[in-house]
């Protein structure tokens, strides 16, 4: 399979070059160039990230391939200690069919549940209760807030007072004196 991707990716960089790119040079579509994402060894505190990466990378490079051809892929960059014996058992399923993928989100998911440690919503929540403002402007800090909300378990009202207690005091005031307070954080 290596070997297999090696090709393909030599074929692609002494192609048509130029002509492939699209208008202007354009770097973008199946032919930009990225970083390629590093091994996961299955630590708990890497799964987050590597599981975002590799969304990110089947997206930009992989989103003509097919689930099967992506779920392997991935699986080219799943290697070392404990993660190997989970790997080989997945691929053990995938070839006697007693496991399939409709979406390769699923086997991200899986891999998500697989090796995360059970504290990640804690973790999350935690930062949440300590996110504050500071010198951030808004959009900075919404931004921060939506990605230490994701995961933390608050929802509805609960999130909404986590969101207020961190904004700064000024804000914060002329939002609790406007006529029309808001209902949820958009």
């Amino acid at each position: 399979m290596q070997v297999q991707i090696q090709a393909l990716l030599a074929t692609r960089a002494g192609g048509a070059g130029g002509a492939e790119r699209g208008v202007m040079g354009s770097n973008m579509g199946p032919h930009m160039e990225v970083a390629k994402p590093a091994i996961f060894n299955g630590e708990a505190g890497k799964v987050g990230r590597f599981v975002t990466t590799y969304r990110l990378y089947l997206r930009m490079k992989m989103k003509k391939g097919t689930v099967e051809e992506q779920v392997q892929w991935v699986l080219l960059y799943v290697q070392e200690g404990s993660v190997d014996v989970w790997k080989k058992n997945i691929m053990e399923e995938l070839e006697t069919g007693e496991m399939e993928y409709k979406m390769v989100k699923e086997f991200l998911t899986s891999i998500k549940k697989e090796f995360s440690s059970g504290e990640e919503e804690s973790v999350k929540a935690a930062e949440l209760r300590k996110l504050e403002q500071g010198e951030r402007t808004m959009e900075e800090f919404v931004q921060e807030f939506k990605r230490a909300a994701r995961g933390s378990g608050y929802k509805g009202r609960p999130l909404i007072e986590k969101f207020k207690r961190g904004m700064n005091r000024g804000i914060r005031r002329k939002l609790m004196e406007a006529e029309n307070q808001p209902v949820s954080i958009k």
